[in-house]
């Protein structure tokens, strides 16, 4: 008799609120295990980094326009500790920046009670665009997530207007690391149009401010336009262009100018994707360079991630990639010139390889290489010759 009392929910408490969103909340389950190989010239012994993400999840019901979301991250190795991860100590082989940690990755409140508006606080997963000013980093095992207050609305006819104020981003090397948070007062302004019909085009202004950083203190100001057209049967013409400039901001005592562009045309015929393009992080005078710090910097330029900072010289990428599907496999090859804006340094180039197959909305399996050539010039001596190899399992439930 006492077990079935307990049992019976009492009809107050089952028309509470608060315990009804609770109980008709849902939960989240992903886990991705990654083994990453790197071979680089001037280490005495290569990297192999296994590793194994988790994360579990839990978003609440709605109540009165409210819902929360809460979910931990936990990343493990699996075997030896043949890899540098920034944290552990070990200098004699290169760097896997997929350090061991066990931390809230997310934890929001949201509301959406006025109309075509949402409104987050908290930590939380936010990117703009195509992440090359703000993103996830979602490539390494820790993604990068931000502490603050981002407000989007969705009244006007085809526009989206997004607003932040960020002040902490979560970065990529864990709690247990110097560099694991970035403490700022941070402003972020876009708003995207996509009533053109050929494509989108968005303008956009960010101001960052570093609270223990103030030399990386910039503010950008940018207009991006990207989109495709038919132009016949089973083809299609892509493209983007983007232009932004920078300069220094708040309490950065550098006094600079750059500007960056990115130009990329493409078609899409019988299956098979072809893109060129060039994309420009100027420089002033060679003194001062274009910088993107919150960026999923890994998807931009080259995947064995030699231009996570720009060089004082700035930085020409020119590129062309070509994809596909194969029985239901994503194929994708990306090769990268570099080239210096100020001067004539040249910084090598680099070629990758991407395939992926799922074989249902649950697993993902990927293998990528990508190979980078430093061309051992003077200019460029921070970087050296460096193959990269991964293979992954992604699952989601």
């Amino acid at each position: 008799m006492g077990l079935a009392l307990t049992l019976v929910t009492p009809p107050a408490l089952a028309a509470d609120p608060v315990t009804e969103a609770l109980s008709n909340g849902e939960t989240n389950l992903d886990a991705r295990y990654r083994y990453e190989f790197v071979d680089q010239d001037g280490f005495e012994k290569d990297a192999g980094a296994s590793t194994l993400r988790t994360r579990l999840g839990y978003r609440t019901g709605e109540i009165s326009g409210f819902t929360g979301f809460l979910e931990a991250e936990h990343v493990t190795r699996l075997g030896g500790e043949t890899y540098n991860s920034t944290i552990n100590g070990v200098q004699n082989r290169p760097k896997v920046i997929d350090p061991e940690v066990a931390e809230i990755n997310q934890a929001w409140v949201r509301y959406e009670g006025l109309v075509d508006t949402r409104m987050t606080y908290g930590r939380q997963r936010f990117f703009l665009d195509n992440h090359r000013f703000i993103g996830t980093v979602g490539w390494r095992q820790n993604e990068q997530t931000f502490d603050g207050l981002t407000v989007v609305n969705e009244s006007l006819p085809d526009t989206t207007l997004t607003a932040g104020y960020l002040y902490n981003a979560n970065r990529i090397f864990s709690d247990a690391s110097p560099n694991g948070n970035a403490p700022m007062d941070t402003g972020v302004l876009n708003a995207r149009y996509d009533g053109l019909g050929a494509g989108s085009l968005t303008a956009y202004t960010y101001l960052l401010s570093y609270e223990n950083a103030p030399g990386r203190s910039t503010r950008s100001h940018g207009l991006r336009f990207s989109g495709e057209t038919e132009t016949g049967e089973e083809l299609d013409a892509l493209y983007t262009l983007e232009y932004a400039h920078q300069s220094d901001y708040d309490d950065n005592n550098a006094d600079f100018d750059v500007d960056y562009y990115r130009v990329e045309g493409g078609v899409r015929a019988a299956g098979v994707t072809a893109k060129v393009g060039q994309e420009l992080l100027g420089s002033d005078g060679g003194n001062v360079a274009f910088e993107t710090p919150l960026a999923t910097l890994h998807a931009m330029n080259g995947w064995t991630d030699q231009f996570l900072s720009t060089p004082d010289q700035g930085l020409e990428d020119t590129y062309a990639s070509l994809a596909t599907t194969v029985s239901g496999v994503s194929l994708k090859a990306i090769h990268h010139r570099f080239d210096s804006d100020e001067g004539s340094a040249e910084f090598g180039s680099e070629t990758g390889f991407v395939a992926s197959w799922s074989p249902d909305e649950t697993y993902t399996l990927g293998a990528k290489a990508a190979l980078y050539s430093a061309d051992n010039n003077d200019p460029n001596p921070d970087r050296t010759d460096t193959d990269k190899a991964w293979l992954w399992v992604d699952a989601s439930f």
